[in-house]
C-alpha cells in the first residue's frame, strides 16, 4: 500500500477491484464506510456480485481477466474529456519525456520483439531521448509527437466506451458512469483510492493491471496524497512482510536485485543496477545508495567473515541462473531435476496451479519436509484417492511448527506498520518455532560442512549467526536489532539508513527496517495513541518502513511551492520560516520544487518522477489488453494477437490448455471468509467446518437452467487438468454477459478445499494452469475454462 488502511477515510472515491474487501478484508470496510458516512462513492468491479457490491454505489460487472480493457477505458475517458490535474501531470510524472522516436506499436506487438524468443529482448526504442549530458529531453509544452503524453493518449484512444463494454461486458451506461465518477477526482480538493487483491495480479498481465491503475491515479494526481494511493490488500497478516525479507526468488532484504550469474564481482553488480543511472541533477535517485545497501547487508549476514578483501563475502551469495518461481519449480520438480525440498506453511498440494500435477511432482523427490501445524494435503500426498503409497519413492518428513500467536517476532500489515507481537502461550506437545528450527537445521549442515567441507562450502561455514542457545532457541530481539543496522565497531543502533556506508564499518539485515529497532528501544512495539497530524498517521503508533513515512511519495502532494493540494488533508506542508516540512516524514528533507538544491518527488525513480511511460516491464511500456491464455472469445482489438506475444508459457504442465470449443464456460476462483487460504487452518476447526463445510461452484441462474441444475445437487467440473466435485450454489450473483454479441457464462469456485481434515473435498486449483505473468511468474488463477455437469 502506498498509504494505509487508516487513510482509507479520506477518499472522495473508492475503486475496488480484483478484492471482495468487505468479505476477506473487512477491517479495510470499516475505514471505507467512514469516507462514505462523509459522501465518498464506492465503485466495485468484480465477476461476481459479492458483499463489496452490496455496499456499493456503482457495481459493474466484468468477464474475468479484462481489467486491462477496463481500467484503458477510464484512462482514455479522462484524456478524451481534458480531466487529468494538469500541474501534477506535468511536472510530477514523465508525460512531458521524449521517447526514441524508433518507438512503435502495430496491431498488438511493441517495438522491439523477438518472436523467435517470445520476448523482447531489444528495448533501445523504449528509451528516452537524452541531451549531451545524458539527461532526458522534455518537451513542457506536450506537444512534441514523441513526448509520453501524445503516445499514451495515442495507445489508449482505442479504449473507447463501446468497445471496452464488447469486451468486458459491463453494460455501456454503468461503464461510463464509473467513469465519470472516477473521473471527477483529478481536482485539488478531491481524491480517489484503488483497491486491489489477487484478483488483479494473479493474472498472465497481472503487472500490467497494476501498471493501468497507476496511470490512472497519476493522471488525476491521485498518489502521494491522503485518500488516495494504489493500496494492495495482503491476504495473510505478514505477507508485506514476507516479501520485504525477501520470501521472493528473484530480490533480497529490502528488493535488492538478486545477483545473476553475470554478476561476478560486487563492484560489477553494483554498477549494474545502481550506479550511473542517475538521468538529472534534480532526481535523488535513492537506489544509487544501493552498494551502501548491499554491502551493509552483507556484514550481517557473514559478520567479521566480510572484509573488504573478500568483497565483504559476495562471492558466497548465490548467483541466479534461472528462475525459480513456484511453478518453475515445480515443472523441474515434475522433471525429476529436483531432489529434495522443505515446505514451511505451505501447501501447493491445495494452493498451487495444476494441484495435480503439482502432487505428482511431489512423488518424484527423494525426500521431503513439511513444516506446519497440522497434517496438510502436502505432507501426504500420497493418501489421496487413487494414489498407491507403495508406489510412491519420496521420504516424507513431518515437523511440528507453532502458530503466530505462540511465537513473539514482528509482523509487517499492508500499510507497511511493522508490528511487534508478544506471545500469547504455548505450544502443545513438540511443535517449535520456524526460528528453532531453522537455528537447529543450520547449526547440524555446519557441523556437516565443517568435518567435510565438500562443493563450496563457504557460503555455510561463514555464516555470521550468533542468535541462538544452548538448547536451540533463538533471541528474536537481537535478530530484529540486526534486521535494524549497527555500527559495527561501537554497536550503536541505526535510526536511518542515511547511516549505511559501503566501506564495511556498517551492517544491517534489511535497510528498509533501519529504524525500527533503534538505541531507543523497539520501535515496532510502540503504542502511542495521539495524532498530531489530526489526519490518522499516528506516528508512534508502532512503526513503518522507511523511516515511518506513512504514505509514500508524499511531496506529491504539495504544489511547486510546497503548499498542500488540498490543505484539509494535508500529508505534509512546508513551513517557509523554518524552512522545512510539516506532518508525515517527507521523501526527503528537500525544499519544493521552485526553490534551488531540490530533488523531485518520486526518489525511487531514476528520474525522480513517476512512470505514465514504463520502459523496464517486460511486456511493454504502456498496458494493453489480451486475452487470456484461455478464453472463449476473439481478441477486439488486435484479432491476429490473442493473447500477450511474451507470456510465460511452460513446456510442462501449461501445455494443457483448453479449446472454448469444448470448455466454454469462464472460470474464476475466490475465498470465503470461514475458510483461510489452503484451508489447513480452518478445516480443521469444528465450528468453520460447520459454518463452511463443503466445496461449492456458483452459477447463474441461467446457467444452471440449461444444464439442468439445482441448488445443492453435485456437479462434476472439469477441464484437460482435472475434474473436481463441487455442490451447485445457483444464485443471482453471476449474470450472463454480452460479449461483442455472444453470452458468456462465468463460474466461481472457492480454492479453500482438500482431502484432509474435519471437512474436505476437491481442490478449485485441480482445474487451474501451469503459465504465469511474464514478470513476475505469478500463476494464473482467476481465468480459465471448463465444462461442467449435474452429478
Amino acid at each position: 500500500m502506498t498509504n494505509h488502511w487508516i487513510d482509507l477515510q479520506h477518499s472522495d472515491v473508492v475503486l475496488i477491484i480484483g478484492s471482495n474487501a468487505a468479505e476477506n478484508h473487512p477491517i479495510s470496510f470499516k475505514w471505507i464506510t467512514r469516507a462514505m458516512e462523509k459522501g465518498a462513492k464506492l465503485i466495485n468491479v468484480d465477476p461476481r456480485f459479492t458483499r463489496t457490491s452490496a455496499r456499493s454505489d456503482i457495481y459493474a460487472p466484468l468477464r474475468s481477466g479484462t481489467d486491462v480493457a477496463f481500467v484503458g477505458g477510464m484512462i482514455n475517458y479522462v484524456l478524451q474529456n481534458n480531466l487529468q490535474h494538469g500541474d501534477y501531470v506535468k511536472h510530477y510524472t514523465n508525460a512531458s519525456y521524449l521517447i526514441d522516436p524508433k518507438y512503435s506499436f502495430d496491431e498488438g506487438i511493441f517495438s522491439g520483439f523477438d518472436e523467435s524468443k517470445r520476448s523482447y529482448n531489444d528495448k533501445a526504442s523504449w528509451q528516452y531521448q537524452l541531451d549531451a549530458n545524458g539527461v532526458p529531453k522534455r518537451d513542457m509544452t506536450l506537444s512534441d509527437p514523441n513526448c509520453v503524453w501524445n503516445l499514451l493518449k495515442e495507445h489508449f484512444s482505442r479504449y473507447d466506451a463501446a468497445t471496452v463494454s464488447a469486451i468486458t461486458g459491463c453494460p455501456q451506461d454503468t461503464y461510463v458512469e464509473v467513469c465519470k465518477t472516477f473521473a471527477s477526482t483529478g481536482k485539488s480538493d478531491k481524491v480517489a483510492t484503488i483497491m486491489y487483491a489477487m484478483g488483479a495480479t494473479q493474472h498472465t498481465y497481472g503487472t500490467q493491471n497494476i501498471r493501468s491503475y497507476v496511470i490512472l491515479q497519476l493522471l488525476l494526481g491521485n498518489i502521494g496524497r491522503a485518500g488516495g494511493g494504489i493500496n494492495a490488500l495482503r491476504g495473510e497478516s505478514n505477507v508485506q512482510g514476507s516479501t520485504d525479507m525477501c520470501l521472493l526468488f528473484h530480490i533480497l532484504p529490502g528488493y535488492l536485485k538478486c545477483p545473476q550469474e553475470a554478476d561476478q564481482t560486487l563492484d560489477g553488480y553494483c554498477k549494474t543496477y545502481y550506479e550511473g543511472k542517475n538521468f538529472d541533477p534534480k532526481s535523488a535517485d535513492w537506489w544509487s545508495n544501493g552498494r551502501k545497501y548491499t554491502v551493509s547487508m552483507l556484514k550481517a549476514f557473514y559478520g567479521p567473515n566480510a572484509t573488504a578483501d573478500n568483497q565483504f563475502g559476495y562471492s558466497w551469495l548465490p548467483k541466479r541462473g534461472g528462475n525459480y518461481s513456484h511453478i518453475s519449480l515445480f515443472e523441474a520438480m515434475d522433471e525429476g531435476k529436483i531432489k529434495g525440498a522443505f515446505f514451511f506453511g505451505q501447501n501447493p498440494a491445495v494452493g498451487g496451479p495444476n494441484a495435480e500435477l503439482e502432487r505428482n511432482a511431489l512423488s518424484k523427490l527423494d525426500w521431503m519436509v513439511a513444516v506446519d501445524l497440522w497434517e496438510t494435503e502436502t505432507s501426504v500426498f500420497w493418501k489421496r484417492e487413487g494414489v498407491n503409497p507403495r508406489e510412491i519413492k519420496t521420504e516424507v518428513f513431518r515437523l511440528p511448527a507453532v502458530a503466530s500467536m505462540e511465537k513473539e517476532g514482528s509482523i509487517s500489515n499492508s500499510g507497511r506498520w511493522v508490528q511487534w507481537r508478544y506471545k500469547a502461550g504455548d505450544a502443545l506437545g513438540d511443535a517449535m518455532d520456524d526460528a528453532w528450527i531453522v537455528h537447529r537445521l543450520y547449526g547440524e549442515i555446519k557441523k556437516l560442512y565443517t568435518a567435510d567441507k565438500g562443493p563450496f562450502a563457504d557460503p555455510i561455514i561463514n555464516l555470521y549467526w550468533p542468535y541462538g542457545d544452548d538448547h536451540g532457541h533463538v533471541d528474536i530481539h537481537r535478530v530484529a536489532k540486526e534486521i535494524n543496522g549497527y555500527d559495527v565497531a561501537t554497536g550503536e543502533q541505526f535510526s536511518s539508513f542515511g547511516k549505511l556506508k559501503a566501506d564495511g564499518s556498517t551492517a544491517s539485515g534489511n535497510w528498509l527496517y533501519c529504524g525500527s529497532y533503534t538505541e531507543k528501544g523497539n520501535m515496532m512495539a510502540r503504542r502511542g495513541k495521539k495524532d498530531p497530524s489530526g489526519i490518522g498517521l499516528y506516528p508512534d503508533w508502532t512503526w513503518c518502513w522507511p523511516i515511518n513515512r506513512r504514505i509514500i511519495y508524499n511531496r506529491a502532494s504539495v504544489d511547486l511551492d510546497g503548499k498542500p493540494w488540498d490543505p484539509d488533508k494535508a500529508v505534509i506542508s512546508w513551513n517557509p520560516d523554518t524552512k522545512k516540512w510539516v506532518g508525515d516524514v517527507p521523501d526527503g528533507g528537500w525544499p519544493p520544487m521552485n526553490q534551488d538544491n531540490t530533488r523531485y518527488p518520486f526518489i525511487m525513480k531514476n528520474e525522480g518522477v513517476a512512470r505514465l511511460f514504463g520502459m523496464g516491464l517486460a511486456d511493454g511500456p504502456f498496458p494493453e489488453f489480451y486475452e487470456a491464455m484461455e478464453s472463449p472469445a476473439i481478441n477486439k482489438l488486435h484479432p491476429n494477437v490473442q493473447n500477450s506475444p511474451a507470456v510465460y508459457v511452460y513446456a510442462g504442465g501449461s501445455g494443457k490448455f483448453a479449446d472454448p470449443k469444448d470448455f466454454p464456460y469462464v472460470a474464476t476462483t475466490y475465498r470465503v471468509s470461514e475458510h483461510w487460504q489452503a484451508g489447513a487452518m480452518t478445516r480443521h476447526l469444528p465450528w468453520l467446518a460447520e459454518l463452511m463445510p463443503e466445496v461449492f461452484v456458483e452459477m447463474s441462474q441461467e446457467l444452471a437452467k440449461v444444464k439442468g441444475i439445482e441448488n445443492g445437487e453435485l456437479v462434476k467440473i472439469w477441464n484437460p487438468r482435472g475434474s473436481m466435485i463441487a455442490k451447485a450454489c445457483v444464485t443471482s450473483r453471476f449474470k450472463p454477459l454480452n460479449i461483442d454479441g455472444n453470452m458468456v457464462e462465468q463460474v466461481g469456485i472457492p480454492w479453500h478445499w482438500g482431502f484432509c481434515g474435519v471437512c474436505s473435498g476437491d481442490s478449485a486449483n485441480v482445474l487451474t494452469p501451469h503459465v504465469g505473468d511474464v514478470n513476475t511468474r505469478i500463476p494464473e488463477f482467476k481465468t480459465f475454462l471448463v465444462d461442467l455437469k449435474k452429478v
